[in-house]
């Protein structure tokens, strides 16, 4: 079937303008679907504390501390928070966790609730359905001495092996042997966590919790084992406020900085480029719409570093322009049709853009999954509009110029 260039520059038009009023932040997806903005956009608190990890073994320590940041991400949950960062700072026995807090209204309540240890504590279970009730009882986090991921020798599935110490063990036996065939809830922080089954009276301060588990259920489940076991206090060293008004001022000025860049990058192209010129603002325009949707449609949360990353990349998305349309006029002087000066202008300037693009999606990349969640925030933003851009600098700009090339026949350059 022949490509047919008018019908598919219509769609992507047709997408841009959805996608524009869906990312336009009073558009018909603010309601069901808004903008997730920082800390330093909407105002907010950003929290260190210290990790006391002296009296865990040295083996145990990733493992709280992984089981730490969940139970704080849980509870700050609790208090609406939009997106919030919960992230290990760094290791050794003085480990650090950071917590930023975007849009907190009661930073009190909030860092009271953050900075207590993880409560892990057994429950009965009784009734059935709507009646069910958790019977507190006297075994908790405290007599647990570790939980680890294991493996069952028959068939290598994952399961969670947990050692109580003498006490624990014996406080166990006894409440296994009286709950046989029963379930026994598991509850971290009031929230349950594991509701197992008794298969048999269990001795010995030792036990394994098998199902249904992955290889990632099963370590989750040994991290808040581990973080409401483990005595790991928490204290909080640094606060720091950022207040909306002044979060606002940042927004306000980087969008004004991003529309000056992106018309003086346009009036460049037209004074540079002319006619040309037209159409690489109209893909700009066209990429700008698309990138925003989907920041928007996967739920990336913009900060000022994330929006840096985006007004990087479209200046970035100028340049394939820039390469296609230097190779367009080489083509021209050779004296070929405009038609066929636009094809070969676009096979010879892609191997350019991809090489270019490829190794920035590179280093996007390294610093998205090495560097600190402030620059990961803009190399999420430059990774997905450098591969916007590419979309758009090799389809919409050739789209643009092959039906103009058949409806008008003629392209004027400098």
């Amino acid at each position: 079937m022949q490509r047919n260039p008018g019908f598919l520059l219509s769609l992507i038009v047709i997408v841009a303008v959805f996608s524009a009023a869906f990312a336009y932040p009073s558009g018909f997806g603010a309601k069901n679907l808004p903008w997730r903005l920082g800390l330093d956009l909407v105002g907010g608190s950003h929290l260190v504390y210290q990790v006391d990890l002296s009296n865990i073994a040295s083996g145990d320590r990733d493992s709280v501390l992984n089981g730490l940041r969940d139970v704080i991400e849980r509870r700050v949950n609790l208090f609406g928070v939009s997106e919030p960062q919960v992230y290990i700072g760094k290791s050794g026995e003085q480990s650090e966790l950071i917590v930023e807090l975007a849009g907190i209204k009661d930073i009190g309540q909030a860092i009271q609730q953050i900075g207590t240890t993880p409560l892990l504590d057994f429950r009965e279970v009784e009734g059935t359905g709507t009646s069910t009730q958790f019977i507190q009882t006297n075994l908790t986090g405290r007599y647990i001495t570790g939980a680890q991921l294991t493996f069952d020798p028959t068939t290598n599935a994952p399961q969670v092996s947990i050692t109580f110490n003498d006490e624990g063990g014996k406080i166990f036996e006894e409440l296994t042997a009286a709950n046989i065939g029963k379930p026994v809830a598991i509850f971290l922080d009031g929230q349950p966590i594991e509701i197992p089954t008794v298969q048999e009276k269990i001795s010995g301060g030792k036990a394994q919790i098998t199902g249904r588990f992955t290889v990632d259920t099963a370590r989750l489940l040994v991290e808040r084992f581990n973080a409401g076991a483990l005595p790991a206090p928490v204290t909080l060293i640094d606060q720091q406020t950022i207040s909306p008004s002044l979060g606002i001022n940042f927004l306000n000025k980087i969008i004004i900085a991003g529309l000056i860049g992106t018309l003086l990058v346009i009036l460049f192209m037209l004074i540079y480029y002319r006619r040309l010129g037209i159409f690489a603002g109209a893909a700009l325009f066209i990429y700008i719409a698309l990138t925003l949707g989907v920041f928007k449609l996967i739920g990336v949360t913009m900060t000022l570093a994330g929006l840096a990353g985006f007004i990087l990349t479209i200046g970035m998305a100028v340049d394939a322009n820039i390469l296609v349309f230097e190779r367009i006029k080489e083509e021209l002087k050779k004296g070929l049709s405009r038609a066929a000066a636009v094809h070969e202008g676009f096979r010879h300037a892609w191997p350019s853009i991809r090489d270019s693009n490829t190794s920035t999606i590179i280093t996007a990349v390294i610093l998205y999954f090495f560097a600190t969640s402030f620059v990961q925030g803009f190399a999420l933003t430059l990774l997905i509009g450098v591969a916007v851009s590419l979309f758009s600098a090799i389809t919409t700009t050739r789209l643009l110029l092959e039906v103009f090339v058949e409806k008008k026949n003629e392209i004027t350059h400098a």
